[in-house]
């Protein structure tokens, strides 16, 4: 049966090769990202009918604009059974002492706080389909941050921390939630790191049906 899944970061690489891939598959779409020209361009690649896919523009650290757009996705597809949320952002390379308050605010928002509002309004609409899959992309650095990365590496620990707590909130309902950890996304395929079509071929595992008893794993694709 074709799947209603949200991906979150849509128009970046590693988003916009996901939703093509699924696309491709037959599933229904609802795509998020921060700005609508580049969304409406993606849907435009796809080339779906109107009724598989849906663009929004929207702050993910707003959760009353998220929660709005959440309701309207299901007012349209009636179900939501996935969440890919692959949004990025990296501050490193600063010792603490260069490392700005800014900097650790913009780590929080992006990865902690995105991925609580993303959990706290799409906890019930996943449960409620007796399957669901919840997939997030972190670093391999968390388990042993390397140093001049002290805002990152907590930031995307804490991220972690509440997709396995979700896993464990979630299972009774066959929901599974599972971390991709990798070094970094290869978008040019210069063999430096995890190329986004390896990430996109682990994401199908995860979400197909043979996967469902892994759950609250992390993934090492490096």
């Amino acid at each position: 049966m074709n799947k209603n899944i949200l991906i979150t970061g849509a128009t970046g690489a590693l988003g916009s090769l996901t939703a093509k891939v699924f696309a491709m598959q037959g599933h229904n779409l609802i795509l998020m990202g921060t700005k609508q020209n580049k969304l409406d361009s993606l849907a435009k690649d796809l080339n779906l009918q109107n009724n598989r896919f849906l663009t929004q523009a929207v702050d993910l650290i707003d959760a009353n604009a998220l929660q709005t757009s959440v309701e309207t996705a299901l007012s349209k597809f009636g179900s939501i059974h996935a969440l890919f949320h692959l949004i990025g952002g990296w501050v490193g390379g600063k010792t603490f002492v260069d490392t700005s308050h800014d900097d650790l605010e913009f780590m929080l928002n992006q990865h902690v706080r995105t991925t609580f509002n993303l959990f706290k309004s799409l906890s019930k609409p996943l449960s409620g389909n007796n399957w669901g899959r919840v997939i997030i992309v972190s670093a391999s650095t968390v388990p042993n941050p390397s140093g001049k990365s002290g805002v990152y590496t907590p930031a995307k620990a804490a991220q972690e921390n509440m997709v396995l707590n979700l896993a464990a909130e979630l299972k009774e309902f066959k929901v599974t939630a599972n971390i991709i950890q990798v070094r970094a996304i290869d978008v040019e395929n210069k063999g430096t790191g995890t190329t986004p079509a390896e990430i996109v071929s682990a994401i199908q595992y995860l979400f197909s049906d043979e996967a469902g008893k892994i759950s609250g794993a992390r993934i090492p694709l490096y």
